[in-house]
C-alpha cells in the first residue's frame, strides 16, 4: 500500500534541502508559448531518495535542471541547502553547484585518460579541495570497485563506469544528489547494482537523491515518487511499487 504525500501550499519540510516555490518556466511566447513548468512548489527533506517521472514533456527535465541551478525559471524560487539561487551570479552559482550539488548522468561524463580513481578525485582536485581518505575508501569500497581503481572508463563496463560516477558525485558530501536517468544507458542487470549503491548512499550515508526517470523498477526504489504532466505535479506519492507506478504512468499518457 503506497502513501499519499500531501502537503499544505508553501509549507516546507525543516528539514529541507531542496525547495522550489511557484517554479513557472515560459518558452517562447504568444501563439508559441510553452509552459513547461507551471507553478510548481516542491521541497526535498534530507535523507530521502525522490524519483520524479512523467510523460515526455511533462516538465520533468526541466524542473531537476532548475532545482540543480543548470537553468533559470521564469519566475518563482529555488533554495539549495538555504542559498536562494536568483540571487548568484555565474560565479557564485557555479561555487555552489560544486560544493553543495552532486550529479550523475545517463551517459557516466567520465574523463577517458584517467583512471576510475582520478575520475572520482576530479572535481575535488579542481576545486583545490583535499578527499577525506577514509571516506574515499568508505565509497570505494561501496561501489565494490575496489580491485578496479587503476582502470580506464574503456575497461570497465557501463554499470562500473556509473558506479564511478556515483562515488565521484558523493565525494564531496554535497547537500543533494540529482540523478538524470542514471540508468537509462544500463542493462537491468547493471541498473540494479547502480540503483542498489544510491539507496545505499541515502540509507547508510544520510544522502539526498532526486532522481529524474522514465523506468518504473527504477524509481520503486525510491522512498517517494512525484508525477509529472504538463508541468504540474499532479501526484505526489510515497514508496511505491513498480506495478503501481506504472499504472499511474498509463493513467497520463
Amino acid at each position: 500500500m503506497s502513501t499519499e504525500i500531501t502537503s499544505t501550499p508553501g509549507a516546507v519540510a525543516t528539514d529541507a534541502v531542496v525547495v522550489a516555490t511557484d517554479l513557472t518556466k515560459i518558452y517562447g511566447e504568444g501563439d508559441s508559448e510553452v509552459r513547461a513548468l507551471d507553478g510548481v512548489s516542491v521541497s526535498f527533506p534530507k535523507g530521502q531518495l525522490a524519483a520524479v517521472m512523467g510523460p515526455s514533456g511533462s516538465g520533468k527535465s526541466t524542473l531537476m535542471h532548475i532545482l540543480a541551478g543548470l537553468d533559470q525559471p521564469t519566475s518563482g524560487s529555488v533554495l539549495v541547502d538555504g542559498t536562494e539561487l536568483a540571487g548568484l551570479n555565474d560565479q557564485k552559482l557555479t561555487l555552489l553547484r560544486r560544493d553543495k550539488i552532486g550529479f550523475v548522468f545517463q551517459f557516466f561524463n567520465l574523463l577517458p585518460m584517467l583512471t576510475a580513481k582520478e575520475n572520482i578525485e576530479l572535481p575535488m582536485k579542481i576545486a583545490g579541495s583535499t578527499p577525506d581518505p577514509e571516506w574515499q575508501a568508505t565509497l570505494v569500497e561501496a561501489t565494490g570497485l575496489g580491485t578496479r581503481m587503476t582502470h580506464k572508463p574503456a575497461e570497465l563496463s557501463g554499470g562500473q563506469q556509473q558506479r564511478v560516477a556515483v562515488a565521484r558525485a558523493l565525494l564531496s558530501k554535497p547537500a543533494v544528489i540529482f540523478g538524470d536517468e542514471p540508468t537509462g544507458n544500463l542493462d537491468s542487470k547493471t541498473s540494479s547494482e547502480v540503483l542498489a549503491l544510491l539507496r545505499r548512499a541515502v540509507d547508510e550515508f544520510g544522502q539526498t537523491v532526486i532522481m529524474v526517470t522514465h523506468d518504473a523498477s527504477a524509481a520503486a526504489i525510491a522512498d517517494r515518487t512525484l508525477f509529472l504532466r504538463d508541468g504540474k505535479i499532479v501526484r505526489d506519492a510515497g514508496h511505491l511499487s513498480a506495478g503501481e507506478i506504472f499504472d499511474t504512468i498509463k493513467t497520463m499518457e
